[in-house]
């Protein structure tokens, strides 16, 4: 059988459609589409910075559109969702418990996220501590950062976080919702009753084997080189998982112009005459989170699409190239460029400080279309009531107009 020869434009616009970033949602979400959204997915990175929408909060309005961010933190709380460490802290399917519980038992394998000498020294107010939540109910670190005037006892010293993350990476807590997103633990047994390690344990391999093949499913068309990222797994003996994956039907070989051999999931082969022949069109504009799936990976970001990000916030300011917080744009299929924004809330303002197009990116009235609406869309969902911009391409957004105001500094 001969092997599928491939554009990359079209394993760009296939990888797009298994992240659901493909084409514009066709309807309104629910609160219903944000487990799927996420199993589509796999995994949702979580990071704390603020500068505009929360990152999981981000990747979701990529692909869902203007959808209530609290959908997310509900799913959390009904028990659809489940925090720990797969990517980096990620929300994950709670059904995908049974994937990460070996890390949990073998916590002393998971480097800086778990510090043995800490837990061993404070043995005794961390056992205090799971006393607490038993009979208190479950808690937030914030709960214990101010001790009780007079008062005397563990809930007066202040390592509570250290603990609560340490019970968190050994599965003895689990975070059950965020209020402001802040976590809120309780223990491990009571959040999953059903759960015995002597009964339902699967052995790591099992395990892995199956994050790899829900990172092939998530990519949708892939090097085998990028797999193991998806999950922080070590790299696997890819030929021989390959070969069986292919022999079993779950995955095709196909060559891809500039790349070579490459994997494409079976889930998408409804889609591949339609690449093969030009006509899997990309429709979609989105503003993307740094920690998309789409660009987590950089290396394979740049191998794929041609897009070198680099995440600048811990840069000092002088040697930052593009900005403190920067946000990849996408336009039909493409990473075209890419923002440094802030959302002012008090203000109900979108600065952005500077937006800049990738050097083979063309200004046309299709690409200034789709940002105009991406960025207005983004501030529309964050209730921004103006939008300002600084710094721009030349000649970009001079013929564009939207229902925003729009500044041109």
């Amino acid at each position: 059988m001969s092997i599928p020869h491939l554009s990359l434009t079209a394993a760009r616009h296939l990888h797009l459609a298994a992240q659901g970033l493909l084409k514009k949602p066709r309807r309104r979400a629910t609160s219903t589409d944000i487990l799927p959204a996420i199993q589509r997915m796999s995994l949702l990175q979580i990071d704390t910075i603020n500068i505009v929408a929360r990152s999981p909060y981000l990747v979701l309005f990529s692909r869902l559109g203007n959808y209530s961010p609290q959908w997310l933190d509900e799913a959390l709380l009904r028990g659809e969702l489940m925090e720990y460490w797969a990517h980096e802290a990620c929300f994950l399917p709670r059904s995908d418990f049974a994937l990460v519980r070996h890390r949990m038992l073998a916590p002393d394998k998971m480097g800086w996220k778990f510090r043995h000498d800490w837990m061993h020294e404070h043995a005794q107010e961390i056992e205090q501590l799971i006393a607490h939540i038993h009979e208190k109910g479950p808690v937030r670190s914030a709960d214990f950062e101010h001790p009780r005037k007079g008062a005397s006892g563990w809930w007066e010293w202040k390592p509570h976080k250290r603990h609560l993350e340490g019970l968190f990476t050994s599965g003895k807590v689990m975070v059950v919702e965020r209020r402001h997103f802040q976590r809120v633990y309780d223990l491990t047994h009571r959040v999953m009753p059903h759960w015995d390690d002597s009964r339902d344990l699967i052995e790591q391999s099992v395990a892995e084997a199956t994050m790899l093949a829900n990172s092939a499913r998530s990519l949708g068309i892939f090097r085998g080189s990028w797999l193991a990222d998806y999950y922080r797994l070590r790299q696997p003996a890819l030929k021989p998982l390959l070969e069986n994956w292919e022999e079993e039907g779950r995955v095709v070989r196909v060559d891809v112009a500039s790349l070579g051999e490459m994997w494409l999931h079976a889930d998408l082969l409804p889609l591949l005459p339609q690449a093969l022949e030009g006509k899997l069109a990309a429709t979609h504009s989105a503003v993307l989170s740094p920690f998309d799936p789409v660009v987590w990976d950089r290396k394979r970001a740049e191998q794929f699409f041609d897009f070198h990000y680099r995440l600048e916030c811990y840069t000092p300011a002088p040697k930052r190239q593009y900005g403190y917080f920067v946000l990849p744009l996408l336009h039909k299929g493409r990473l075209v460029g890419r923002m440094d924004a802030k959302m002012h809330r008090k203000t109900g303002v979108l600065e952005i400080f500077a937006l800049y197009l990738e050097e083979a990116v063309a200004v046309n009235a299709s690409l200034e279309k789709g940002l105009i609406l991406a960025i207005s869309q983004f501030a529309e969902w964050q209730h921004a009531k103006r939008v300002t911009l600084a710094r721009l391409p030349d000649g970009l957004f001079t013929s564009c107009r939207s229902g925003w105001e729009i500044d041109i500094a």
